[in-house]
């Protein structure tokens, strides 16, 4: 029998322990756990997994999960098969004083040049000598490979002056 693909998305209070119970389930269902990304925000645990189950075992993994005290766990189905990006893979470096509406006016503009946010991770930290609050935000982005990487760059200039931050774009090869 053939191995399904799920997205396990899961939130709970924070606490030593979670990412173990989590893996130990899915390994007792013979699941592989593939990809990851989680983080620890506000007290809150949020994660999401890619895990590869046998067909056999979703439903009693589904189950288990449903059981694990104090995790709120979503399941979905995986894409049958993974696109590799296409075109343009780019980077996207921001830093700046904190403020409403920053990864907004952001990502409208890479929306206008279709360009696709794969990755984003975002924090906030004290300024050194003055205290404020720096926003920091990196994106690993792709684009079409006829994209106008002059035309988003002038873009992303433009808006950098507007809001007072530092933003720079870079093609990975």
């Amino acid at each position: 029998m053939a191995d399904v693909n799920l997205i396990l998305t899961a939130i709970g209070d924070d606490r030593p322990g979670l990412v173990e119970e989590l893996a130990t389930t899915i390994a007792a269902h013979g699941g592989n756990w593939l990809e990851a990304s989680m983080a620890q925000l506000s007290g809150k645990f949020a994660g999401i997994v890619e895990v590869a189950v046998p067909a056999g075992k979703v439903e009693a993994l589904q189950a288990a999960l449903a059981t694990l005290k104090g995790l709120k766990i979503g399941v979905e189905t995986a894409a049958a098969e993974k696109s590799a990006p296409a075109g343009r893979c780019l980077t996207l470096n921001l830093v700046g004083h904190d403020r409403i509406g920053i990864v907004k006016e952001v990502s409208q503009v890479l929306a206008r040049h279709a360009v696709n946010v794969e990755e984003l991770a975002t924090r906030t930290s004290s300024a050194p000598m003055s205290a404020e609050i720096l926003f920091h935000c990196e994106a690993r982005l792709t684009a079409s490979p006829d994209f106008n990487a002059r035309a988003l760059k002038h873009e992303l200039e433009r808006l950098s002056d507007d809001l007072m931050v530092d933003i720079s774009l870079g093609e990975m090869l």
